[in-house]
Order: C-alpha cells, then sequence, then structure tokens
C-alpha cells in the first residue's frame, strides 16, 4: 500500500514538474501551429484548385497571351509539387521552398489578372468574374490563415526561447518552427488585385 502512495506521489509530483517547466504549454503550443498550418495549407489547396478552370476560361480568348498562361500552369505545378506535411514548418528550408512556391503563383496570378483586364470578352463574361470572385475570396482566405499561423508561431516560439521551459523544450527535442518573412509578409497586404466591373458595353466584344 505504501509503495502504491509513493508511486502515486511520485506520478503527481512528475507531472507537476513538466507542468511548471513549460511542457504542456509547448504542446498546447505545437497543436495550436500544427492547425493553423492545416489552415493555410488548406486554402492555398483551394487556391490551386480553382486555376485550372480559370486557365481554361481564359484559354477561350483566342489570341490571349500563351507565355502568361504557361507560367501560371507552371507555377501552379510547382506549388502543389511541394509536399505540405505537418513536419515542414520545423523545417525552415522546406518552409522556404514552400512559401516560394506559392509566391510564384501569387505573380503569376497577378499577371494574369492584369492581362485580362485588356479584353472586353472576358471582362463581359460571367464564368470568369464568378472565378475572379472565387479567387479574390480565397486570397483573403489564406491571408486570414496565414496571420494566424503566423500568431500561433510567435507565441510558440516565445515559449520555446523562454526559461525556463527552454530546457524541457531542448530536452524533449522542441525547437523553433519557421514562419513567414518579411518579404512574405508584404504579399499578405497585396494579394492579386481583382476588378468586378464588367465594360460599359457588353456588346463592345472584340474590341480592344
Amino acid at each position: 500500500m505504501k509503495r502504491l502512495s509513493f508511486a502515486m506521489f511520485a506520478v503527481f509530483a512528475a507531472a507537476l514538474g513538466l507542468s511548471g517547466c513549460g511542457y504542456n504549454a509547448l504542446q498546447r503550443g505545437d497543436e495550436e501551429v500544427k492547425a493553423d498550418w492545416s489552415e493555410v495549407v488548406n486554402q492555398y489547396q483551394r487556391r490551386a484548385d480553382l486555376v485550372p478552370n480559370l486557365v481554361n476560361t481564359v484559354k477561350g480568348e483566342a489570341d490571349f497571351e500563351q507565355s502568361t498562361l504557361t507560367k501560371v500552369i507552371e507555377a501552379r505545378a510547382k506549388a502543389t509539387a511541394v509536399q505540405a506535411t505537418p513536419e515542414l514548418v520545423n523545417d525552415p528550408r522546406a518552409f522556404a521552398k514552400f512559401q516560394q512556391a506559392q509566391g510564384e503563383l501569387s505573380g503569376a496570378l497577378s499577371r494574369l489578372l492584369a492581362v485580362s483586364e485588356q479584353y472586353p470578352n472576358l471582362r463581359a463574361n460571367q464564368g470568369f468574374l464568378d472565378l475572379q470572385a472565387q479567387l479574390e475570396g480565397t486570397e483573403n482566405r489564406v491571408t486570414v490563415a496565414r496571420n494566424r499561423y503566423i500568431k500561433a508561431v510567435q507565441d510558440y516560439n516565445v515559449i520555446v526561447r523562454s526559461f525556463p521551459s527552454n530546457l524541457t523544450a531542448k530536452a524533449f527535442g522542441m525547437q523553433e518552427k519557421a514562419n513567414f518573412t518579411v518579404e512574405d509578409l508584404q504579399q499578405i497586404s497585396h494579394p492579386p488585385t481583382v476588378d468586378f466591373n464588367p465594360p460599359a458595353s457588353a456588346g463592345s466584344g472584340a474590341a480592344r
């Protein structure tokens, strides 16, 4: 009986010790980062899923800039080729590669939308306008998701660096997680521009 009581006391003391050293906070922070990262990935995937329909709609414009379409297709392929697993946030190089690919897709989409303004037929195409609206909504969701991830990582990294939780983090192999750079934050503030205003006269047809 005494041995059982001593064992229970030892377990209780160990639990208190881990809690006091920030173990629970580290675990909680790690789960929050994973959840927020998952949402970032979901929104990026949502954007990637819109690209094929957007490209196919633009292809209907006979003399649309083929180089612009090619860059969008290539950028999407590169962005979706990177496996955005939960472990990616623990690898700064892999994280940077992922974000670079997403940044290239953002740039290619911005170029496509800018060029599309030169084509009245596209600007009067309801299907194209619907895709633009979906893209804008997705870009806004990406921004919100990334901002949440940034905050979660900042909070987690503070715990990893702070004493005495830094000792616990070291003991359990927990390290700071990768976060977006200053360049990424600037990109968040400038998502692709979308113009929803159709031409004054939809019958202006192929006039350029």
